[in-house]
């Protein structure tokens, strides 16, 4: 049992799991929003145009009855009546199009954020790179703009550093061992006499 609820924390604790419920509250919240701009702002002015345009009062006169159940009063009982509200689907195609424009605009700005940050970074990269590298990059027809370039001729670099290095302590080792110190040379006796 132990387990399975270790199991559990684990799942409900990871990061893609956190970030999805954020997403579900944000969004139900976000719904809130969308739902009050079309009902409160779009629709009257919709139900404004069709008023114009048909006669009727707003979208929430528009049905489209297939069987009409009156009322004691004569009036049309909604509740049993079997109708098209097309009041209710004009109002849901309105919402989706609220929706999916302001995600694009939210993905948009994310996008035009990461771009931009891009571009600082390579800005930002170009203007600390050392005479040095630019004098060598310019004999070997890098252009600074050339980003993937830029960042090979690094790479390459950076290798080139790491074999260097490598070799360096090869020859330090080496060094060291044809030519020990006293202490060193006090263990290699130490650790023979241990042996023998």
């Amino acid at each position: 049992m132990k387990k399975f609820f270790d199991e559990f924390k684990k799942f409900i604790t990871r990061g893609n799991v956190i970030d999805m419920a954020v997403g579900v509250i944000v969004g139900g919240a976000f719904t809130g929003i969308v739902n009050a701009l079309s009902n409160n702002v779009l629709k009257p002015v919709i139900n404004w145009i069709i008023a114009l345009l048909f006669g009727t009062g707003s979208m929430s006169e528009s049905f489209t009855f297939l069987t009409k159940v009156y009322a004691e009063n004569g009036t049309v009982d909604l509740t049993q009546s079997i109708y098209i509200d097309w009041g209710a689907f004009i109002n849901a195609i309105i919402n989706f199009f609220i929706i999916a424009f302001v995600l694009f605009c939210i993905v948009k700005a994310i996008n035009t954020f990461v771009e931009n940050q891009k571009m600082l970074v390579g800005k930002l990269t170009v203007g600390i790179i050392s005479a040095e590298d630019k004098k060598q990059m310019k004999a070997q027809g890098i252009k600074l703009k050339d980003k993937a370039a830029v960042q090979a001729y690094f790479d390459e670099k950076a290798r080139l550093e790491a074999i260097a290095k490598a070799e360096e302590e090869e020859k330090a080792r080496k060094e060291r061992e044809e030519n020990p110190t006293t202490e060193e040379l006090l263990k290699q006796i130490r650790d023979i006499l241990k042996k023998g």
